[in-house]
């Protein structure tokens, strides 16, 4: 059971930073730019980091964190929220992706504020999935 533990971690872990990474570059990407010296385009080097890197990485940690709730027969009602607050995460990412296609079909307009409120609303139940599974109240 460790090993799952040390699985479901890392990556989560890895699932956060691409869900406060991928909003970063789309910001950045939003701004209109001209003569870009890179041979691969910020649309589809997103869309890269989302399909190879981010959602892989989601898959593992939901699969890997379904798993140990079921192995180490886990009950509670600090668990009901956390599975809120990971469902949220999970809006944030496809939220990603529609964004994402967004850009790829040159639609700016509200690219970076959508962005900029997914990376904080991302970012606060990360920060609530935190809270919960180490003070586990309700318990």
């Amino acid at each position: 059971m460790p090993w799952l533990k040390v699985l479901h971690i890392a990556t989560l872990l890895c699932w956060c930073a691409s869900l406060l990474y991928l909003p970063a570059m789309l910001m950045a990407s939003a701004r209109a730019r001209t003569g870009s010296s890179f041979e691969v385009s910020a649309p589809a080097l997103l869309r890269f980091v989302f399909t190879h890197i981010a959602t892989p990485f989601a898959l593992v940690a939901i699969m890997s964190g379904t798993l140990l709730f079921v192995v180490a027969q886990l009950v509670g009602g600090w668990l009901v929220l956390k599975l809120a607050a990971v469902s949220g995460m999970v809006l944030c990412h496809v939220l990603c992706g529609a964004l994402i296609v967004r850009l790829e079909r040159d639609r700016r307009r509200f690219l970076m504020p959508a962005s900029a409120l997914v990376a904080a609303i991302a970012a606060t139940l990360m920060l609530a999935v935190l809270v919960l599974v180490l003070s586990k109240p309700f318990d």
